[in-house]
Formats: C-alpha cells, sequence, structure tokens
C-alpha cells in the first residue's frame, strides 16, 4: 500500500513539473510515470533500509 501512496505522491510531482514547463498531455503523462517510478524506487530503498536495521 505505501507503494502505491508513493507511485501517486510521484506522479502528482510529475504532472505539475510538467504543467508548469508547459507541457502536453503526453508531456504530463510521461512526467507522472517517471516521477512515480523514481518516488517509488526511492521508497523501497528506504523500506529496506529500515528492515535492515531493525527499527
Amino acid at each position: 500500500m505505501i507503494f502505491f501512496i508513493s507511485f501517486l505522491v510521484g506522479s502528482i510531482i510529475g504532472v505539475r513539473q510538467a504543467r508548469k514547463n508547459g507541457g502536453s498531455i503526453l508531456d504530463k503523462i510521461q512526467y507522472a510515470g517517471a516521477f512515480g517510478i523514481a518516488l517509488t524506487i526511492i521508497c523501497l530503498f528506504i523500506e529496506i533500509v529500515i528492515l535492515r536495521l531493525g527499527v
């Protein structure tokens, strides 16, 4: 569930960034996907670190 939320937040950030740069709808979709995947990977690494530390 946390990965879905991180993907959603990343997608929202990506769409806002594309809108700020004056992109078309395809730019917004591409930015949403890229930012969503990037934020999900970052979240995955953070979760792995937390699990390894035993917190």
